[in-house]
């Protein structure tokens, strides 16, 4: 499938995929495909920083390549490592029928045969589809070693393998790095890509994305749930529900047969929400009932 030619066709192809986005997430992902530039989304967590990559697979019709970070990742982890067992059997196997071609074994050994690639070394890979979309989660739980090796992986988009070689990527693969900002990225990596803050949703775009992703539910519980969410995120919370949470809430009041919102379904329902005990329990009793009032205060009539 052909790449989006304007901002607008961005907006649609995501649309198809069931992620709304505004024109400003829209523009800058149409300027990352049509340069070929890596896109650094950062945001809390939740707002569909991910789901874009998947979306734009999608849409593209590429394969998307995850790479999911966390500590102590390191370069052989996130681009390739030798399959030792088979090397041994292989080894087992030329010492008992009296192999004695050492050389041709050692070259046999360190093949492609024996080779697991990972997804930066998958994505380097020519693809009858086209380049894939590497998707690079949640970079800001890695340290600093592994951004400095990833500097020199998306300038150049290649990774060296010592025993075979250096292997550059014919076409550079799509590349969409997403952080939540744990910690700070260095400036030298997102100077090499376009950048993107995602922001929480207005009630409008957030009322989009459910109807998206959740339109079997009805129009009145739909702007509750978000009138809710949108209040929720005003409090004093460890942490903030997502757009995710949003979706997660909606479908789990659909599955018990939900009309409308009280506090007493909020109550059986937060763990759908929120994540941490500290922020359940500061909605139990008639806070629920506050904040539910403040939000359905702030609806139109339909």
């Amino acid at each position: 499938m052909s790449q989006p030619d304007s901002i607008d066709a961005v907006q649609k192809m995501l649309g198809e995929q069931g992620y709304v986005c505004g024109r400003a997430l829209a523009t800058v992902v149409f300027l990352s495909l049509r340069l070929g530039r890596p896109l650094f989304l950062e945001g809390e967590a939740g707002v569909g920083k991910t789901e874009i990559a998947k979306a734009l697979a999608a849409g593209l019709g590429r394969r998307l390549i995850r790479l999911q970070c966390y500590e102590g990742l390191d370069a052989s982890s996130a681009v390739y490592e030798w399959n030792f067992p088979a090397q041994m059997v292989a080894i087992r196997t030329a010492e008992a029928v009296g192999g004695s071609d050492r050389k041709g074994l050692q070259e046999e050994l360190f093949s492609g045969d024996y080779l697991i690639r990972r997804p930066l070394l998958e994505a380097m890979e020519p693809d009858p589809a086209g380049p894939p979309v590497l998707l690079i989660d949640e970079l800001d739980r890695t340290d600093e070693p592994f951004e400095a090796f990833l500097l020199e992986a998306l300038s150049d988009f290649q990774v060296t393998i010592p025993e075979i070689g250096t292997i550059k990527a014919p076409e550079p693969p799509i590349v969409i790095v997403t952080s939540n900002r744990t910690r700070e990225v260095h400036d030298a990596l997102k100077r090499r890509c376009l950048y993107h803050w995602v922001d929480y949703p207005d009630f409008d775009r957030e009322l989009e994305i459910l109807h998206a992703r959740a339109p079997e539910a009805a129009e009145a519980l739909s702007r509750e749930v978000v009138a809710f969410v949108q209040h929720l995120r005003t409090e004093d919370l460890f942490k903030k529900p997502g757009v995710a949470e949003t979706i997660d809430w909606a479908k789990c009041l659909l599955a018990l047969d939900v009309i409308n919102l009280s506090p007493e379904v909020i109550g059986d329902t937060l763990g759908a929400v929120l994540k941490y005990q500290d922020d359940i329990q500061k909605l139990q009793g008639s806070e629920a009932k506050r904040i539910l009032d403040q939000a359905k205060a702030t609806l139109e009539p339909v």
